[in-house]
Formats: C-alpha cells, structure tokens, sequence
C-alpha cells in the first residue's frame, strides 16, 4: 500500500493470495492469446506458400508424365508446370521417411509440380478433368482445398482460445470483486466512521481502487512476463526436433504479441479498479 492510502494496512495476507490468483489467470489468458495469435500467423504462412501450387501424381511411364505436364501447362490460369526427378520426390519424402530415404527398388509415381495464378479458381478441377479426357492415370492435389481447411480450423481454434481468454477476464473480475467486498468487510469499522464523519464516497472508494489498481497490474505483468516465457521454452524445446516441427507456429517479437503482453497488465489492473469500485460503491450505498 503506498503512503496516501494510510488507512489500509501494508501487507495483507488476502492481498498476496489474490495477487498469485490474479497472476495465474492472467498467464493462462497472455498464453492462450500468444498461442492464438501464433497459430493465425503459422497459418496464414502456410497459406501464403501453398496458394496456387498444384501436385499431379502419374502413375504410369516418362511418356504419360511428360504428357500430364503438357497439358497441365496449356490449362488456363497455369504460370508454370514441371515434371520432378526421382531425387526431388525423395527430397520431399525424406522428412517422414528419415535420413535413409526411400529404397532404391521401391517404385514411385511421377509428380508435377504446377503453379496457378492467385487469381484463378477451380484450376485443379479443369487439369483433372482435361487429363481423364486423355486418358492419363493421374491424381491432381489442389493446395488451395487444403488451405481453406487450414483457414477454416485455426479460425475455429481462433474463436475457442478467444473465448477462453473472455472467460478468465470474467472469472478474474469475479474474484477480484469477491476479494474487495471481504477487505471492505473486515475494515468496515474504518468505512463506516469515514462514512459518518462526511468522507465522501468517492474518497473510500479510491482508497481501494489504487490499492486493488497496482495489485492488478503487478500480478498481470508477472503473468504475462511467465507467459512469454512458458511460450519461448515450449518452442525452444519443441525446435530441438529440428526440420520435424515445420508447421508449428513460431514464436516472433512481433507488435501483436507485444500488444498482447503489454495489454495484460493494464487489463489486469483496469478490470481490478472497475471491481473494487463498483464493490465498494454498492457496499457504501446499503449504509445508512
């Protein structure tokens, strides 16, 4: 408590245990929104890469792939169409297959690597059906379906952590004006001789608004700040994997999670003001 608050003791044994309450819901609020916010620009990265590429599998001889790739070229909308090697399959195996790669005896089909452009659309339906026409064994893989899916799952990943953070506010706010209707409570000697005595209640009320006001935005910094870390050694352990976590998010000091870190203990402390006000208000306005 500082020095203008004199009538409120110093230390308080509910105080420190609202102080880790505080804390702990607000790192639980800074890490889902960081895992949040993560996952939308893992995504939107991911996205970015695969928009407009198209993968043809071949199966059949050198002919039908150069054939395939031919007619994948003259298709409306594709920039560039290209047969890939069998070192470039393997290459682009090696990560589920590990360092061995694939067996020298193990056959695999021919693959075409194609480029769209943005703009176009149902490009992988027209290759598909212009190569059936020609009679051509072949499975075209449209990225643009995959990234839609992407788009829709993190959107929806978007909105549950969104709401998880809504809740811990809401449950933060609830404990807070708990915790201020007991300190009001066991000082409610004090309150009441200030109210008697011509105190105004603007003046009680602000005695616990600075005091409710830095618990909140001490505990939330210290959230945040666990938060942070909690998220850097997640993914510090989880890059120990090496090319096996391509598609996690990664973590950035970007201006978002910045935004997201120095937010929290302002929020913290807002929420934890606005409790003890509208607690304190309401307490003073049953006195008669």
């Amino acid at each position: 408590m500082s020095a203008a608050s004199p009538l409120l003791p110093r230390e308080d044994a509910s105080d420190i245990a609202l102080f880790f309450v505080i804390c702990a819901l607000c790192f639980l609020a800074a890490l889902s929104g960081l895992a949040a916010r993560s996952a939308y620009a893992a995504a939107d990265s991911w996205t970015d890469r695969v928009t407009g590429q198209i993968t043809i599998r071949v199966r059949g001889d050198d002919a039908s792939a150069a054939r395939a790739a031919a007619i994948a070229l003259a298709s409306p909308g594709v920039r560039t169409a290209r047969a890939l090697d069998r070192r470039e399959a393997e290459d682009l195996l090696r990560p589920w297959l590990g360092a061995a790669g694939v067996p020298a005896d193990l056959p695999l089909p021919h693959l075409i690597a194609a480029e769209a452009s943005g703009a176009a659309t149902g490009v992988g339906e027209e290759i598909d059906r212009r190569l059936a026409e020609e009679n051509i064994d072949a499975t075209v893989d449209d990225h643009a379906l995959w990234s839609r899916d992407v788009e829709r799952a993190t959107g929806s990943a978007g909105l549950v952590a969104l709401a998880g953070v809504g809740l811990l506010a809401a449950t933060a706010i609830a404990v807070i004006a708990f915790a201020t209707h007991a300190a009001l409570l066991a000082r409610r000697d004090i309150v009441e001789v200030l109210h008697l005595t011509g105190a105004r209640d603007a003046f009680i009320s602000g005695l616990f608004e600075r005091r409710f006001l830095m618990l909140g935005v001490n505990a939330g910094a210290s959230g945040a700040l666990l938060a942070f870390a909690a998220a850097a050694f997640i993914l510090f352990m989880a890059k120990q994997s090496g090319d096996r976590i391509w598609l996690l998010p990664q973590l950035s000091l970007s201006l978002a999670d910045g935004m997201i870190l120095g937010l929290t203990p302002l929020v913290a402390g807002l929420a934890a003001m606005a409790a003890a006000r509208l607690t304190v208000l309401r307490s003073l306005s049953e006195m008669v």
